[in-house]
């Protein structure tokens, strides 16, 4: 039976943003803290559409909660794989956020490569006979497309158009302020000197990046762009925005320099970063291959809590 008190789905008011999500449900629910901190084990609650894992998650005003006691419980992200193409040479999934790309430690599960295996071996093929060979990465909080090959030949067909930037990848994100659309360009570094990633302050160092910015729509604080890489460091897309005065809503990194501002950062329960297009050739047959991965709906939940 849902609680007594109040069912929901709950809007957070100005004066409850930076509760946590387990007091906010428990405030409104009358429910004591065991029984909400059961429900968020179990799935049951959400925040903006996405099942919330933290009972400390902290909300943002306008966020929107719901507590549904019929919710199955979260699947393992081994099963959620979305495989958009699939041949004996290259496959390329819908990978959702909060996934690794491939393991950064011996023992981690859960990657997109697990992602690929486990539908495989749903479709009762063999899993674990094909290799999977790493062309490219996405972010772990990034959500989107991303390519394996699955032969040594389509290994070294598509990194050689990843070298010669002629795969075609764009991105969708909402980052904050108002952001202009335009072309970036720098050359980016492990250690900008403060211990983050960034741009050089000399031209002889670090490698040259170039980020191409449309801007899609104007959100409350915020802006929807669509961003498409020339070409692909690690952390691009996050380092250029972050360090024109517009990290991405829902960074945890590279932030700093907006809080040392002053800036207040949009609370969000996910990085807003998606990889929405990806375009290549296919190392192999040469066909010209493009997939589009619509936004996820914890994404779009976070634009539309911004457009009210």
């Amino acid at each position: 039976m849902p609680p007594a008190a109040d069912p929901g789905p709950w809007t957070v008011p100005a004066d409850a943003a930076g509760d946590t999500v387990a007091a906010f449900v428990r405030a409104r629910t009358g429910e004591p803290w065991s029984q909400v901190k059961r429900w968020i084990e179990r799935g049951k609650i959400a925040i903006d559409g996405q099942v919330v894992a933290r009972v400390d998650h902290r909300l943002a005003a306008g966020a929107v909660v719901a507590l549904a006691l019929a919710a199955p419980r979260p699947r393992d992200p081994a099963r959620e794989a979305v495989i958009v193409f699939d041949d004996p040479h290259v496959v390329v999934i819908d990978k959702p956020a909060g996934v690794s790309s491939v393991p950064f430690e011996d023992r981690e599960g859960g990657t997109a490569m697990d992602l690929i295996r486990g539908a495989w071996r749903r479709m009762g093929r063999a899993a674990t006979v094909t290799p999977l060979h790493v062309v490219h990465r996405i972010d772990r909080g990034t959500s989107g497309l991303l390519m394996f090959a699955k032969s040594k030949r389509a290994e070294l067909g598509l990194a050689a158009q990843l070298r010669a930037h002629t795969c075609e990848r764009s991105y969708r994100c909402v980052a904050h302020g108002e952001v202009r659309a335009g072309r970036i360009e720098s050359r980016l570094v492990a250690d900008r000197g403060d211990g983050l990633r960034g741009s050089a302050r000399h031209a002889n160092q670090g490698k040259r990046a170039v980020t191409h910015v449309a801007v899609v729509e104007a959100l409350r604080g915020a802006t929807a762009c669509e961003v498409t890489l020339e070409t692909g460091k690690t952390h691009q897309i996050r380092i250029h925005l972050a360090e024109r005065g517009h990290p991405l809503v829902g960074e945890t990194v590279y932030i700093r320099d907006l809080l040392r501002d002053g800036g207040q950062p949009i609370a969000a329960a996910r990085l807003m970063l998606h990889a929405a297009t990806l375009g290549f050739a296919h190392p192999i047959t040469g066909e010209a291959l493009r997939f589009r991965a619509p936004l996820p709906p914890d994404f779009e939940a976070i634009a539309a809590r911004l457009r009210r």
